[in-house]
């Protein structure tokens, strides 16, 4: 098998079709270096220079090595320079798991300051569930999550990117939008209702029935995705508590109205979430310098 100075030496006498200038650019004799030229060639199995008193060049074999052994050379160069990047966080790939509604808040800020962090780290995303993305969390398929609580904080930390208020969502024209207050749960008691999964949508599931009074019997449509959800309102086929990010969703024909008897004023909470066993260096970089901290 030949080596990186075989290829160095054959590079440099390709390049200056000259024994003597290519070992005085090496820093070595020439006779060194006809010997390892003669090795790369046996380890080849084929001439790779013509040579004889009064020139050299390159075989057809030479040429066409040539561009492969610059490859060779430049890759042997590199791959130090990479795998220290890669160990300081600086290159890589940062896997990240997001649920369909951030998608449409806060995911696309937030992969602006992780690209300006991390410009050469590639981002790979994944719309997942949270419990999905718990789980990848936990095999180490994702770096970090943007979910829902609850979540084991012994085994995640954790940073609160933002709370949001819940509202209704409405057909435009709904007779609810003529209110002057914020809607009660006796404004909805005959209202056709889109609710959350109970499996799929468990956060805002358990969220809305702690925080109204939800007539089970009105639910309508069953649906996992915010996005569902409005594009079901503004068919017309009932209302939905939706956080107020859905209004980003700019659908038309469907209004939001502000809802009574919340518990809290923002009780839609949205984390990321990482295993505090951090093993990739990109995640510890980026966690470094947006400054997370544990909620």
């Amino acid at each position: 098998m030949f080596t990186f100075d075989q290829l160095a030496g054959f590079i440099a006498v390709a390049e200056e079709l000259h024994f003597g200038r290519a070992a005085e650019r090496l820093n070595m004799t020439q006779p060194p270096l006809s010997r390892q030229i003669q090795k790369l060639e046996k380890s080849i199995g084929t001439e790779l220079l013509e040579r004889d008193n009064r020139k050299v060049q390159l075989t057809p074999a030479g040429n066409a090595f040539l561009d492969e052994a610059k490859r060779l050379v430049a890759l042997a160069n590199r791959a130090p320079v990479t795998a220290r990047r890669i160990a300081t966080g600086r290159s890589g790939v940062l896997r990240v798991g997001f649920t369909a509604a951030s998608g449409f808040s806060i995911l696309g800020p937030l992969l602006e300051e992780i690209a300006a962090i991390l410009p050469q780290v590639d981002i790979d995303l994944q719309e997942l569930v949270t419990g999905e993305q718990i789980q990848g969390l936990l095999t180490g398929e994702l770096d970090m999550g943007l979910a829902r609580p609850p979540f084991d904080r012994e085994v995640f930390d954790s940073h609160l990117l933002y709370r949001e208020s819940m509202v209704l969502a409405v057909p435009s024209g709904h007779r609810l939008t003529d209110l002057r207050r914020p809607v009660e749960d006796a404004d909805l008691r005959d209202e056709p209702l889109i609710m959350h999964s109970p499996t799929k949508a468990a956060y805002f599931y358990d969220l809305v029935v702690r925080m109204h009074d939800i007539r089970h019997g009105n639910v309508v449509h069953t649906v996992s995705q915010i996005l569902t959800m409005v594009s079901l309102v503004a068919a017309r086929r009932g209302v939905a508590f939706v956080p107020h990010s859905a209004t980003l969703l700019a659908i038309k024909g469907v209004d939001f109205l502000p809802l009574s008897g919340s518990d809290s004023e923002d009780p839609v909470e949205l984390h990321a979430i990482w295993n505090r066993k951090v093993a990739n260096p990109a995640l510890r970089r980026l966690l470094q310098d947006l400054e997370f901290r544990t909620e």
